[in-house]
C-alpha cells in the first residue's frame, strides 16, 4: 500500500482517482489547488504525488521543479497529469524532474500501469 497525494482541481477527475486508489488499497488524500502543495509534500513525504499540470494558482511544473530542488524529497515520485498531452508538454515535465507523465483523460489500465512502474513493490 502506497501513500499518495493527489493535487487535482477538477472534481470529476479527483473522484475517479479516489475510487481507483481506494479500490486498490492506497492511502491517499487530495488537494484541489497547488497552493501549499510543496509544504504538504514536505510535511507528509508521500510515496507518490499525482500532480495536475494546470492548476488555478501554481502550475504543476513549478511544483515538480520545487520538489526536485529539495534533496530531502529525492525519493518522492511525481506523476504529472494533463489534458494537454503533447510531446512538448511531456518533454517539459520530464525535463523538470517528473518521473512520469499521463495525458487526461486516461484509461484506468494506463494509470494502474504507471502506478505499478513508479511504486515498484509498494503497489
Amino acid at each position: 500500500m502506497a501513500d499518495i497525494l493527489v493535487v487535482e482541481d477538477e472534481d470529476n477527475i479527483a473522484t475517479a482517482l479516489d475510487f481507483l486508489l481506494s479500490r486498490d488499497g492506497h492511502k491517499h488524500r487530495r488537494m484541489a489547488t497547488g497552493a501549499g502543495a510543496l509544504e504538504e509534500i514536505r510535511a507528509s513525504h508521500p510515496d507518490l504525488v499525482l500532480l495536475d499540470v494546470m492548476l488555478p494558482d501554481v502550475s504543476g511544473y513549478q511544483i515538480v521543479q520545487d520538489v526536485r530542488a529539495d534533496p530531502a524529497l529525492n525519493d518522492v515520485r511525481v506523476l504529472l497529469m494533463t489534458a494537454r498531452g503533447s510531446v512538448v508538454e511531456r518533454r517539459k515535465g520530464l525535463a523538470l524532474g517528473a518521473d512520469g507523465f499521463i495525458a487526461k483523460p486516461f484509461e484506468l489500465s494506463e494509470l494502474r500501469a504507471e502506478l505499478a512502474r513508479l511504486l515498484g513493490g509498494r503497489c
